[in-house]
């Protein structure tokens, strides 16, 4: 939904919007020509995270309320957009929030059994917590360097989007106590 999305608004901003130095909320701001496509593809990104947490059984309950409370901070995001110039706190603080919880997720929903899905598996959750909290920190340094923000902010997000799908496949893929076949 939202890389989708991002690639819908950038086409509609046009020339002037570059991708590699801009971020994903210059595209949500006020008055961007896709505004309504990030704050549609933001939402829908947070009912997504809300769904697969309420769904994911497999998944230590601290990891499936942190992959909700994501989905809450990513429909907070589109409901604040920053303006089309200038920062804003709101905003700000929402992203935060999310990033945050949707970085840490991975590793509280670890299951420690040996049988437990891959996904779900304590070295591929740290794995993909480290690199989601190494990608927001790049974001963050680029951020106050003026360079490749929304390069940073793209790498960040889409682990993000993406690492709930692997472990929903995971666990699609893994037999369940009620399910002896290999």
């Amino acid at each position: 939904m939202l890389i989708g999305g991002w690639t819908i608004a950038a086409l509609l901003e046009g020339p002037a919007y570059d991708p590699a130095t801009q971020t994903i909320s210059v595209l949500a701001a006020y008055g961007a020509a896709g505004f309504w496509v990030m704050t549609g593809a933001l939402a829908a990104l947070g009912v997504c995270h809300l769904i697969t947490a309420l769904g994911l059984r497999p998944a230590a309950l601290p990891g499936r309320v942190a992959l909700g409370a994501g989905g809450v901070a990513a429909c907070a995001v589109a409901l604040l957009p920053p303006p089309s110039s200038g920062g804003s706190l709101r905003h700000g603080s929402a992203v935060a929030v999310g990033f945050t919880l949707l970085a840490v997720w991975p590793v509280l929903a670890a299951d420690r059994r040996r049988a437990a899905p891959w996904g779900l598996r304590p070295g591929p959750s740290l794995t993909a917590t480290v690199l989601m909290l190494v990608s927001a920190v790049w974001f963050m340094f680029e951020m106050n360097q003026g360079g490749a923000d929304g390069v940073a902010e793209r790498l960040v997000t889409a682990l993000q989007s993406l690492w709930p799908f692997v472990v929903v496949a995971s666990c699609l893929r893994h037999p369940g106590p009620e399910d002896p076949s290999p």
